[in-house]
């Protein structure tokens, strides 16, 4: 069944450098929203991309010595296979240096010139590269990006401006009368009140301070700013033409029924853009869905923190259907989530490995033990049976209803809750008591084809987001994938099917310790890799020594000893001793005589004027016919060499140790 058209976009990752997990989580998830989309009827064009254009990338190739050109192809392929790697099921991949898209824009921003949207003027504030945004001293949050927390620099360059006020009351209102434009809500509360509400800026799209970006045809000393290039790929990539000739794919497809992106540029996106679209009187898209953003065990991943985790690594260690069922499970609908590569472990083995493998492994098997593989339905049923039915056929609708108001990891949770019911009817129903007694065969029948039944609607429902795993299910099912509308029947698994008689391990469980031995690796590399890029220089490993360790004490053990600083006055030889000095040690108002076998190591006139550490209440001894009233602290090396001890800072005479 067609039911229309579906046109779906991510953002375009910018191709400053290769993306994290935090960063792919977007694709996975609209590849997963595409996937449904079809499987439900519907006509999907999904696009993705690169955004290739800014200071920062021209920044970048320099220092890699390259051109800009040749610096975004490294990083667009670099994309792509990311993008490979996760099954990523997309349309059209554009990228913003493609020719049609870069002659698209300059026509767009002479249009806006032309209508007078656009004038020319100069910029003064305080510029943040990575972001490529321009801030006021009072937009700034500790002198410091408000979005990102960097520096900022002060910039002050001729620039043509767009009039956003022009269009501002214009917004509100659509953005009033149309309440499913933003989502979440707390997205649009956020972009009314910080931006709309008190009045907007002029927005500069264009700068003169670099070159890399799409010249402006009719002024060369100009490039487009970044967003008016970037944003509008949304309708490049499917054929709109600024002079009226867009093509008919255009036509077909927009406005976009979902602009799928981070809540870190949700303002680009919700004012920027429909105000652009506005003075191309073009109508506005369906709905922009704010993302939050998947965190490293609650913090931003970054290669300078050592906390990033990459899609390949990560689908290397446990399968592509395993990242992507982790980024979909664990991303709350408006609070970010959190990826550790512990916690990737534990939902594997027991959302994974536990409760869909097992499953699928158990249920195979025993159709081969007990009845040859053949899959047979005789009738027999039970009131238990009910129930397992009732779950599994309301299971579709249930899924359905949160993935249309974008709870995706609601709705992969309901497919899990099908296959968690399924295990449970095989406790309930016990098949190998039942295989016990030749008398309760076709019961024990009724069971399988019903766990079999069930197990493939699951598969199906699965296929969004773990296609090739519920590929793997059906195809050991000897099933087929089924019509959207069907999977809210039950019964439709043939009867007389024989399954595979060598069921395959889908998820087999893993060893936290292993993994963790292997993330080292990982992290050890990203670690040399980061120094390198930056030319950080390793320090010389330091010489440690070990020694023998002496048995433990207690605080009130070590509470009995005083450690004070002294000042050494004066210093002697002791006569007959090649070994020893006698110090005079003012410590605080009183004075010690300290004998001390540092005698090979320092003279007598260097230690005067001294700052030391002395323990002031050692049991006075004699030491070569002189008393010693306490004792110098020093640190000793593997040859026996003697250091004093001092405080790093300059402290009172007689201050305490402790």
């Amino acid at each position: 069944m067609n039911r229309g058209k579906y046109y779906l976009t991510t953002a375009i990752a910018y191709t400053s450098g290769k993306p994290h997990i935090g960063n792919s989580y977007e694709i996975v998830m609209a590849d997963a929203i595409a996937r449904y989309k079809r499987q439900q009827g519907y006509d999907v064009f999904f696009q993705t991309g690169t955004d290739e254009h800014g200071q920062k990338i021209e920044e970048k190739a320099k220092a890699a010595g390259i051109t800009p050109k040749e610096f975004v192809d490294n990083v667009s392929n670099i994309i792509k296979d990311i993008c490979k790697i996760l099954n990523i099921s997309y349309d059209k991949f554009i990228r913003t240096t493609d020719a049609d898209h870069e002659k698209q824009v300059q026509k767009m921003f002479k249009r806006f010139y032309d209508q007078g949207d656009i004038y020319k003027g100069s910029y003064k504030g305080m510029y943040c590269t990575p972001c490529e945004s321009f801030w006021t001293e009072s937009q700034l949050v500790d002198g410091k990006c408000p979005d990102c927390g960097r520096e900022v620099t002060p910039a002050e360059e001729e620039a043509y401006f767009f009039k956003m006020s022009k269009y501002a009351d214009r917004l509100i209102d659509y953005i009033n009368t149309h309440p499913e434009f933003i989502q979440p809500v707390s997205r649009k509360n956020e972009m009314m009140n910080n931006f709309l509400l008190p009045g907007l800026q002029d927005l500069c799209v264009s700068r003169t301070s670099f070159k890399w970006g799409i010249p402006v045809d009719f002024d060369d000393k100009h490039v487009v700013y970044v967003w008016l290039d970037a944003l509008s790929n949304y309708i490049t990539g499917i054929g709109y033409d600024a002079e009226g000739n867009s093509t008919e794919q255009y036509k077909k497809l927009w406005p976009a029924d979902l602009h799928l992106i981070g809540k870190d540029i949700i303002r680009f996106h919700t004012i920027y853009w429909p105000i652009f679209l506005m003075a191309l009187g073009e109508p506005l898209p369906k709905q922009v869905f704010g993302h939050p953003w998947l965190l490293q065990g609650g913090e931003k991943m970054s290669k300078s923190r050592g906390n990033v985790i990459y899609a390949d690594d990560l689908a290397d260690m446990f399968g592509v259907d395993a990242v992507r069922y982790f980024v979909l499970h664990e991303m709350p609908y408006e609070n970010d989530g959190t990826i550790t590569w512990d916690l990737v472990v534990e939902r594997f083995n027991s959302d994974l490995a536990n409760i869909i493998g097992n499953l699928v492994n158990r249920t195979i098997s025993m159709s081969n033990k007990y009845f040859g593989g053949v899959v047979t339905k005789t009738g027999v049923l039970e009131a238990v049976d009910d129930d397992l039915k009732a779950v599994v056929c309301a299971a579709r609708d249930k899924a359905n209803e949160r993935m249309d108001d974008m709870h995706v990891a609601d709705a992969l949770s309901e497919v899990l809750a099908l296959f968690r019911r399924c295990n449970k009817y095989i406790d309930e129903t016990e098949p190998w008591v039942l295989a016990k007694d030749e008398a309760k065969k076709d019961r024990l029948a009724e069971v399988m084809y019903n766990l079999t039944e069930s197990i493939c609607i699951g598969a199906n429902l699965l296929i969004p987001y773990m296609p090739e795993t519920a590929g793997r299910i059906l195809e050991q099912m000897n099933a087929k994938e089924r019509d959207f509308d069907d999977l809210d029947k039950y019964g439709l698994y043939e009867s007389g099917t024989k399954v595979t008689d060598k069921p395959e391990i889908l998820f087999a469980r893993l060893d936290l310790k292993e993994v963790m031995a292997k993330v080292e690796e990982i992290q050890a590399a990203q670690r040399a890799e980061y120094e390198r890029e930056n030319g950080i220089v390793a320090e010389a490993e330091e010489e440690v020594i070990d020694i023998e360790k002496k048995p433990e004490i207690t605080y009130d053990d070590f509470a009995k000893l005083q450690f004070r600083v002294g000042k050494i006055i004066k210093c002697e030889e002791v006569p007959k001793s090649k070994k020893l000095l006698c110090s005079q040690v003012k410590i605080g108002s009183e004075v010690k005589q300290i004998v001390s076998g540092i005698k090979q190591y320092y003279s007598a006139e260097e230690m005067v004027g001294k700052k030391v550490m002395v323990l002031t209440n050692l049991k006075p001894a004699t030491l070569a016919g002189v008393v010693s009233e306490g004792m110098l602290l020093c640190a000793e090396d593997a040859e026996g060499n003697l250091a004093l001890l001092a405080p790093e800072k300059d402290m009172p005479s007689g201050a305490e140790i402790c």
